[in-house]
């Protein structure tokens, strides 16, 4: 039995005052998956993505949420169904501590994060499901801190703490190492894999190792439109996406 898309377009497009940043982009992420969209940069990846949590409407075209449609869906409903993106940019809270950091993001699952009036006694009820995502990361040390004083890797590590206190079925990562060394970049691709047990992934990515290591399936866009798609050595197999995007990329590696 084939496996469920869990996330599908047809015919996605949008433009702007008549430029097409996103062209007749056809996806099917399969339930599950580790999905990968690449390109070169003003390859309308991020407008993918901002199409998809319903950040931009989409000019043309469907998107479709376990065969339903939600193309016309806002953004805090397709949050509700599962389907929860972390940004290029660490999306934290600096001055409150990493575990302050995860309760309001379980909070939002509850839909009290603006019940500010609360009482300590009240939120620390959150705080054994929150210590228990800081422990998955990697960050129960660091959970007394403030946010501020993390490295860069260990925000990002944190933003995928909040991302999976919001129980998504579907997590969108969007640049999810960009600005890492190589150790931040193995620990991050770790967590993903991990937090990816269970759940489907669709990121945007630059680095191609980590696109290697990671992903069961890659599209590649160019211009706007889907250049190819299939696994990773298809994929950097095909003179297109070498010509494209990955040529001096590809031509680096094959000489080191």
């Amino acid at each position: 039995m084939p496996r469920e898309f869990v996330l599908e377009t047809h015919g996605l497009t949008k433009t702007f005052r008549g430029f097409t940043a996103v062209d007749q982009v056809d996806l099917q992420i399969t339930e599950g998956h580790i999905h990968a969209l690449i390109g070169p940069n003003g390859a309308g990846k991020t407008t993918v993505f901002n199409l998809l949590t319903k950040f931009l409407p989409p000019t043309r075209g469907e998107i479709l949420y376990r065969g339903k449609p939600i193309t016309h869906m806002k953004a805090n409903q397709i949050a509700r169904l599962g389907l929860v993106r972390s940004f290029q940019i660490s999306a934290v809270f600096a001055h409150m501590t990493v575990l302050e950091n995860v309760r309001v993001a379980l909070q939002r699952k509850l839909g009290t994060s603006f019940h500010f009036w609360k009482s300590e006694r009240s939120l620390a009820a959150l705080d054994e499901r929150a210590r228990e995502l800081l422990a998955q990361v990697g960050l129960e040390r660091d959970a007394d801190s403030l946010t501020v004083e993390l490295p860069y890797g260990r925000k990002r590590a944190l933003e995928l703490a909040t991302t999976l206190a919001l129980e998504p079925t579907v997590m969108l990562l969007d640049e999810p190492t960009q600005g890492m060394g190589a150790e931040d970049v193995d620990r991050v691709v770790a967590l993903i894999r991990e937090a990816a047990k269970g759940r489907t992934v669709l990121m945007v990515e630059h680095n191609l190792s980590v696109v290697s290591r990671l992903c069961d399936r890659i599209t590649v866009l160019a211009r706007g439109a889907v250049l190819a798609e299939g696994d990773y050595a298809s994929v950097s197999a095909d003179p297109r996406v070498r010509e494209a995007y990955m040529g001096s990329e590809a031509t680096e590696e094959e000489e080191a």
